[in-house]
Order: structure tokens, then C-alpha cells, then sequence
């Protein structure tokens, strides 16, 4: 289930994770929260301007949509769609869609709020905000809806909860939430059509919190009722960040993304058989692609990493922690190299992001670190966000209770901006946790070896980075963090081991990075990184005597083995990649694999273990070299 702002925020934030599910048969729901109406101008290139029509304008991007979907399921643009009217929790009501393709299967449900409440306001983050209002609905022409309603603030999420109730999904993609910090001109922020200092369009972040909210209130319903927590997964994204950063679509993953817009925007010449529109013209064509602002180019996590925290056991079984349905879960392996997950056991802790850090102590004992919502709500109701740890008793022992950590940035609205914690156990038996910080930098606490106690958050410096850092230790103890930055890789390192970590100059004479890069240390002292430069397929390397061929697009992971690292990927295509010394492997069969599958090479015989999840929330195991039977049987090929 796809819970978004507008019509096309899918297209343009979304894929190609949507298209990913989709061709693997994976049905999806999509929800927008408003008609998607504007100004009620559908401008045709070239022609004069036209009359306003918000509900003509509104039933045109319905209808772009339609064939846009149309399209990704690999139907005619012009396939007919079911039309019905959806009864909702408080007596509200929605247009659903419906359009199928044997066991494939797309339902685009339109709640159609006012973009603007009549007093020169946004609609739905006034419904956010407003305690007062009221949000009316606009009804698209040619809707079997035929009557307006409205909306409070705890109607909308109540309906979205109910329909959280009515499809169950397993896997549930919001907007983000809590937008960057960034500080533009008006003219600038006017231009580019975002909130008054921050990286996105305020709808974005509203429906981005409403949904959130709706999430942390299914589940708490559930559970309140009894029932079992519900088994889903989240996946959030950014928004007009896109523009900021260096983009990270090569060119033919960004070529696929752009054409699904063009049956999106559509043309007025079209026969679509809608008398209101036959798409958004004001985006038609080659637009996206000729637009400035590049929202198309990139596709950027809200919360990016390895969504497994991936240990071994003693006798080679592999332990496995992730987030389901907010909470954090663990699932065993079954037997050595079985592949087969058993569990999940809850470890409470929700609402937690969807991506979980993870450290060692020296002893053997688990650290889980988590961003979790400690508070969501709008009408000036709290909405703080705080780093919290879970850790083991004792090795192999259970678990003691979740503890806070705090938040790196003061101040209610500055510590909704942070990042997800990322830890590496050093040498001398300390773990340092960083985490990017509201200023877009690095900041630190670390726990004492001896005592277990932490430090207070430490800003580390620095220039501004992406989310998605990378810590690692070389071969003379140091600890070393890694993060994008918008021409450069940032680096933060010790003088010696043991000490405090300052800002070292960005690594000049290497290309842009899109994300993080793999570290490892390597035998002369330094450390070798990967990653993919700004929309490249292919891989770059510091620090390293040969640059391995490993196209595709995304962050890349990195483990070290005898005969040279270990790589993982995505191919261009969005298939798992695992790269050795023996070939290329890619994952052609099982569940689609979701953003962040982790890299293991601690099992007993050394073999490298894929681990992530599918659109079914569940986990999986891959390890193409092994002797023990696999559930998908992989692709090599020898570079």
C-alpha cells in the first residue's frame, strides 16, 4: 500500500521500487489524500492558457494515472478500469479504481482533499496543524462519488486506518515525514515549490506524519484488541531532496522511471475516452526529464542502511533482527546453512524507522540501536524522535529493557531531522555510535568499555552529508565513518586508536558520490571504498589496486575475502547482485528484494549469506556458493 500526497507522487518518488513489485506480481494498493486539483490549470504546451477547473484537472490526473498503471502492469495505456465508490470508516467514501491483469492487480483509491482551504492555506497541512477545520473534499468530473464531504484531522486518520484494516498490507510506502532543514531564498523556495525552510512540498510532510500516525494507531488497535502485531514493513522517501544532492538514477534505470511519466502527463490529442483530460499536460512529454529541478532523477530513502542486523551464532546458525510491524523481531536460522528463518519473537521497542543499527561488545553480547517515534501528532500535540538501544544481558542471553539514547539536536523541530544510528565496536572494546544530525552532519556517543556507560552526544564537524553512513575499523584499530556528501565522500577518522574522531578533508580526485560508500580496511593500512558516482552503473574505488566490474544502481555493501572484496548490489534491473572472486551471482528467483539487504560472511565454512526481505515482510536468505540446497538457484557469470 502506496499512501501519498498527490497523483504522481508514486511515479516521481516511488519507482522504481513500484515497478519492481509490480513485475513480481505483488498487488498494490495506492491511496492519495488529495484530488490532486491545484490551481485547476491543465496547461497544453503552447496553447493559451486556459479557464480554471479543478475538477476537470483533478479527473485528468486520475486518469493519467490510469494509464500510467496501465502501462506498469503491461497492459494497453488505454485498458478500461473498474469504477466503484468505497464506503469508509465515519461515513466518508472514496472512488476506487480497480484494474487486474490475471493475478496482478492495481487499486488506486482517491480521498480527494482540497489541496487549499479556501483562505489561502494548504489543505491538508492546515489539517495537520488546525484544530479548528473542517477539509472539504473536491469531487473529480465524471466520479461515480457525485457529492462532496469533508474531513477533521481524526476522521482522515481513521479512514486510513481503516483501510489498514481492509487490505492488510505487508509492505507500506509512505512520503517523509521530517524533511531536511534547508534554507533557500523565497524566490528560490517559491520556484521550487517547497515549504518555507525545508527540502519538500509541505503536502508531502503532512501526508507523510498522517500516515505515520495512522501506522503507530493500526497497530496499537490491534494489539489493543489482542491480536497479534501486524506483520508489515515500511518504506519512506524523500521528496523535492531529490534536487539538493547528486543524483543517483544511471542512465537506463532513469530512462525506465521517465517513460512511465509519459503516460502519466499524457497529451490532449489523446483518445483515452475521459472528456475532463487524458493526463497532466503541465508535466507531459519529456518534461520531467527537461525540468530543473530533476525530481525524476534520483530515488532517495527516507531511512537508508541494511535492513537486517545479521549475527552468528555459535554452532553457525545465523540470528537475524529487523523491524515488523514497528516493532523489532528476531528470527533464528533453523540449522546451519538451511537458508529457513524461524520466528519472528518481539522485542518490542516500536515505533521504531524501518532500519535498525547494530554493534558487538567484546564480550559477544548484542547491541540494537533504533529511531524511533517517541511521539507523533499534529495539532501542536508532540513529535519527537530519539535514538534507543536494546541490548543483550549476556552472550547468547536474553535481552535487558529499551533504553533512550536521546536525540543528537535539540529542540522538538530540529530532532524530527536525524538520521538512522549506525555503530562499529572498536578494539579497545568501545562502540561508537553516529548518527547525521539535523545540521546534515555527524554526531557521536560512545559506550565505555568498561562500565558500559555513554558518553554525551559529541558533534563531530564537518560539511553536510547524506543519511546513510558507513563505519568501519582499520588494521591499526582505528574507527573511520564515511558519508556522501554533495560533491565528495566525507571522512571522519581517529589520529590513533582510542582517540576522539575529528573531520578530515573530503576525499577530492574521486567522482561525486549518490550514497555512502562500502568501506574496507585494507593490508597496506588505509581503507578501500566503493560506490556508485553520481548517475553512473558502474563502480568507483579508492584505495583500491583494481576496480571490479559490478553495474547496476544503489548503494553497494563491501566484506572482505581472500581472493578481494565481496560485493552487493542491485543490478539495473533491481535484482540482488553478490560479486566474489568465483564470478557474479544474481538473484533471479524468490520474493523481489526491498531496499537494504545486508552482506554476512560470518558463517563457518566463510561463505558470503545475503539477507533482506520481499514485499510480504518476510525475510530471506540467499547464499549462492553454498553446498546446502537453495530455494531460488542463481545466475553466475565470471567477469
Amino acid at each position: 500500500m502506496q499512501l501519498l500526497a498527490h497523483p504522481d507522487d508514486d511515479l516521481y518518488f516511488m519507482n522504481p521500487d513500484t515497478r519492481e513489485a509490480l513485475d513480481a506480481g505483488t498487488p498494490v494498493v495506492c491511496v492519495y489524500l488529495t484530488a490532486g486539483e491545484a490551481d485547476g490549470l491543465n496547461k497544453i504546451p503552447g496553447a493559451p492558457r486556459p479557464a480554471p477547473d479543478r475538477a476537470a484537472y483533478s479527473s485528468a490526473r486520475h486518469q493519467g494515472l490510469r494509464q500510467a498503471y496501465a502501462e506498469l502492469l503491461g497492459l494497453d495505456r488505454f485498458t478500461p478500469w473498474r469504477k466503484s465508490v468505497l464506503s469508509l470508516h465515519g461515513g466518508h467514501r472514496a472512488e476506487v479504481n480497480v484494474l487486474t491483469d490475471g493475478a496482478r492487480r492495481v487499486e488506486l483509491v482517491f480521498l480527494n482533499t482540497a489541496m487549499h482551504t479556501g483562505r489561502g492555506r494548504l489543505g491538508l497541512p492546515s489539517l495537520w496543524q488546525d484544530r479548528l477545520l473542517e477539509l472539504r473534499t473536491v469531487v473529480a468530473e465524471d466520479s461515480p462519488l457525485e457529492r462532496a464531504g469533508s474531513y477533521t484531522y481524526e476522521g482522515l486518520i481513521d479512514v486510513l486506518v481503516g483501510l489498514l484494516e481492509r487490505y492488510r498490507p505487508t509492505l507500506v510506502h509512505t512520503l517523509d515525514p521530517d524533511p531536511d532543514l534547508q534554507f533557500s531564498s523565497e524566490y528560490e523556495r517559491r520556484r521550487d515549490s517547497e515549504q518555507r525552510g525545508y527540502s519538500d512540498h509541505a503536502d508531502h510532510t503532512a501526508a507523510g506524519c498522517f500516515a505515520w500516525a495512522a501506522l503507530i494507531r493500526w497497530v496499537a488497535r490491534v494489539t489493543g484488541r489482542g491480536e497479534p502485531v501486524p506483520g508489515f514493513v515500511v518504506a519512506s522517501f524523500r521528496g523535492y531532496y531529490n534536487r539538493h544532492w547528486p543524483k543517483n538514477l544511471p542512465p537506463a534505470v532513469l530512462e525506465r522511471k521517465a517513460a512511465h511519466l509519459v503516460p502519466y502527463g499524457g497529451a490532449h490529442d489523446w483518445e483515452c475516452g475521459n472528456p475532463s483530460g487524458c493526463g497532466d499536460y503541465n508535466v507531459g512529454g519529456d518534461r520531467p526529464l527537461t525540468n530543473r529541478k530533476g525530481w525524476v532523477r534520483s530515488t532517495h530513502h527516507r531511512y537508508p542502511g541494511p535492513r537486517a542486523v545479521v549475527a552468528a551464532e555459535p554452532d553457525g546458525r545465523l540470528a537475524v533482527y529487523g523491524v515488523l510491524g514497528l516493532r523489532a523481531v528476531r528470527w533464528s536460522e533453523s540449522a546451519p546453512g538451511s537458508g529457513v528463518l524461524e520466528g519472528p519473537r518481539d522485542l518490542g521497542g516500536g515505533p521504531l524507522a524501518p532500519v535498525l543499527g547494530g554493534a558487538s561488545t567484546a564480550d559477544g553480547r548484542q547491541l540494537l540501536f533504533g529511531l524511533r517515534f517517541a511521539a507523533l501528532g499534529g495539532h501542536g500535540s508532540g513529535n519527537e524522535r530519539e535514538i534507543v538501544l536494546l541490548e543483550q544481558a549476556s552472550p547468547e542471553g536474553p535481552f535487558r529493557a529499551w533504553r533512550g539514547l536521546g536525540n543528537p539536536s535539540p529542540g522538538r523541530d530540529h530532532g524530527r531531522r536525524i538520521g538512522i544510528p549506525v555503530a562499529v565496536a572498536a578494539p579497545d572494546g568501545r562502540v561508537h555510535l553516529f548518527v547525521r544530525d539535523a545540521e546534515k552532519g555527524i554526531s557521536t556517543r560512545v559506550r565505555d568499555a568498561v562500565t558500559g556507560g555513554w558518553s554525551p552526544w559529541h558533534d563531530l564537524g564537518g560539511g553536510e552529508v547524506q543519511d546513510g553512513l558507513t563505519a568501519t575499523v582499520d588494521r591499526a584499530g582505528r574507527v573511520h565513518v564515511y558519508a556522501a556528501g554533495r560533491e565528495a565522500v566525507h571522512h571522519w577518522t581517529q589520529d590513533s586508536p582510542g582517540d576522539g574522531l575529528t573531520a578530515r578533508a573530503p576525499l577530492t580526485g574521486s567522482p561525486a558520490p549518490s550514497h555512502a560508500p562500502a568501506a574496507l580496511p585494507a593490508p597496506d593500512g588505509s581503507v578501500e571504498l566503493y560506490y556508485r558516482a553520481a548517475a553512473k552503473a558502474g563502480l568507483t574505488a579508492v584505495n583500491s589496486e583494481n576496480t571490479p566490474r559490478f553495474a547496476g544502481y544503489g548503494p553497494v555493501a563491501a566484506a572482505p575475502s581472500p581472493g578481494g572484496p565481496v560485493l552487493l548490489g542491485r543490478s539495473a534491473e533491481g535484482r540482488i547482485q553478490l560479486r566474489t572472486a568465483e564470478g557474479t551471482a544474481v538473484r533471479s528467483r524468490g520474493p523481489v528484494a526491498l531496499d537494504g539487504a545486508a552482506l554476512h560472511l560470518g558463517a563457518p565454512n566463510g561463505r558470503p549469506a545475503s539477507v533482506g526481505f520481499g514485499p510480504d515482510a518476510a525475510p530471506w536468505v540467499w547464499r549462492p556458493w553454498s553446498t546446502a540446497r537453495q530455494h531460488d538457484a542463481p545466475s553466475i557469470s565470471v567477469p
